[in-house]
């Protein structure tokens, strides 16, 4: 028995279409002439690709790796935390529609307002000479 081999019916239904030769992946194709792409220009149309999105409009001076991705005034800390807090806290960033570090921000503002109330002035951890 025999496969079945529609295309031909497809074809005379649509048209006959000539196909365009296929590009080898390292090629590009200039008036009909396929040119060998070099490391580097291949390196070049990489990069030009990748650039997508918002251009970036604020240009801070990384001082930290944890800086690395955040706005300015911004750094990124890792902190270990009860399970049950950290549930609540999202909690609230979820019910409140705000980010979960906007949460975190404004709770850690208040604790450092309640202590200047109480305390005066936090005084900046002395440097090591």
């Amino acid at each position: 028995m025999s496969k079945k081999n529609f295309t031909g019916g497809l074809s005379s239904l649509l048209g006959e279409q000539v196909e365009k030769p296929k590009k080898a992946k390292n090629y590009i194709e200039d008036e009909s002439v396929f040119f060998d792409l070099s490391n580097e220009d291949k390196a070049k149309r990489e990069k030009e690709k990748r650039k997508v999105g918002r251009p970036q409009t604020v240009f801070k001076t990384i001082t930290k790796s944890s800086q690395e991705g955040t706005k300015e005034n911004e750094t990124r800390a890792t902190f270990i935390v009860d399970e049950a807090l950290l549930d609540k806290l999202k909690a609230i960033a979820y019910w409140d529609r705000v980010l979960i570090k906007e949460v975190i921000n404004s709770a850690l503002q208040d604790v450092v307002a309640k202590y200047e109330k109480k305390n005066g002035t936090v005084k900046p951890i002395p440097t090591k000479k």
